[in-house]
């Protein structure tokens, strides 16, 4: 499978802490806290960090278990 395909497939399962501040309408600086203290689940790619669009709707419809 190549890469650009691959990245095709990725796009929308994951986004960045930049994209879901700007959907939660918070700071980006809110945003990196609000991951530090685990209240939006993030993956870790490197110095990157990544939130999986999943995890983030089931934490805005309040169903947190996994």
């Amino acid at each position: 499978m190549s890469q650009k395909s691959t990245a095709n497939r990725l796009e929308g399962r994951v986004k960045t802490l930049d994209e879901v501040a700007s959907l939660l309408r918070i700071s980006r600086g809110s945003a990196y806290e609000a991951a530090k203290r685990k209240e939006i689940p993030t993956i870790r790619i490197g110095r990157r960090l990544l939130v999986p669009t999943d995890a983030l709707e089931r934490l805005l419809s309040g169903n947190t278990a996994d």
